[in-house]
C-alpha cells in the first residue's frame, strides 16, 4: 500500500488525516514542520504528501518550491484555508488542493485519484443491489429511478457505498462526513439518515442496534432493523 507524508502543524487535523487513511490502509509518516517536509518528501521514499501551507519552519508554498526544485515528482496535495493561495501552489507544482474545512472522503478521493497507476483504477459508479451512484456525475438511481440528493445526503450516501456491509458508527459518519469540526452531540446523522431512507427507501440504510447504520451489498430484501433512526 502507498506512504503518504502528512505535513500538518493542527494536532486535530493531523490525527484526523492519519487515522482516516490508516483505516484506508495507507502508510502514513506526519510531521508539523516545512523543513521536515523538504528532508523527507523523497520519491523514492513516498508515494503523495498531503501538504498545509501554513507550517512552521518554512511554509507550504516554499518547501513545495524546494521540493520540485530539487526534481522531485511526488504528488503533492494542498491542504489550505487560504484560497489565494491555490494559483500560487499550482504554479509551484502541486498537484491538487482541498480547501479546509474538508471532509475525509474529499480528500480521500483526491489521493486516489493522484495514486492512481493503471486507467480505470479508480471507481467512479458505486454499486449496490439496485443502488447506483455515479461520482463524477454526482447521480443516484434505485431501481432504475433517478433520485435527487443534497449535497450532504449524497455524502452520506458516497460513504455508506465505500463501506459496504461495514457497520459505521455514529462518530464514524460523523468524522468522515461532516468533517474533524464536527459536533459530537449533533443529531445530524440521524436527520440525514432518515433523509436517505425517506428518498430511497426504508430497507436501504440499516440500523444496528448499539453499534450503528449499515449498507448491506445487495439483498433486495434487506430491511431497516429499527424503523427510524
Amino acid at each position: 500500500m502507498a506512504r503518504i507524508l502528512i505535513a500538518e502543524d493542527e494536532p486535530r487535523i493531523a490525527t484526523f488525516v492519519e487515522k482516516g487513511l490508516r483505516a484506508e490502509g495507507y502508510t502514513t509518516v506526519t510531521v508539523d514542520d516545512g523543513n521536515l517536509v523538504v528532508a523527507l518528501a523523497r520519491d523514492r521514499d513516498f508515494d503523495l504528501v498531503i501538504l498545509d501551507l501554513g507550517l512552521p519552519g518554512i511554509d507550504g508554498l516554499e518547501a513545495l518550491r524546494q521540493i520540485r526544485a530539487r526534481g522531485e515528482v511526488i504528488p503533492v496535495v494542498i491542504l489550505t484555508a487560504r484560497a489565494d493561495a491555490t494559483v500560487e501552489g499550482f504554479e509551484l507544482g502541486a498537484d491538487d488542493y482541498v480547501t479546509k474545512p474538508f471532509r475525509f472522503e474529499e480528500l480521500l478521493a483526491r489521493v486516489r485519484v493522484r495514486l492512481k497507476r493503471r486507467p480505470g483504477e479508480e471507481l467512479t459508479v458505486l454499486r449496490a443491489g439496485t443502488l447506483t451512484l455515479d461520482i463524477r456525475t454526482r447521480r443516484a438511481t434505485v431501481d432504475d429511478r433517478t433520485v435527487e440528493l443534497t449535497a450532504r445526503e449524497f455524502a452520506l450516501l458516497e460513504t455508506f457505498m465505500r463501506h459496504v456491509d461495514q457497520v459505521l458508527s455514529r462518530e464514524q459518519l460523523l468524522s468522515l462526513v461532516w468533517g474533524y469540526d464536527f459536533d459530537p452531540g449533533s443529531n445530524v446523522v440521524e436527520v440525514y439518515v432518515r433523509a436517505l431512507r425517506k428518498k430511497l427507501g426504508d430497507g436501504v440504510v440499516e440500523t444496528v442496534r448499539g453499534m450503528g447504520y449499515r449498507l448491506p451489498r445487495g439483498d433486495d430484501e434487506a430491511t431497516d432493523d429499527a424503523g427510524q433512526p
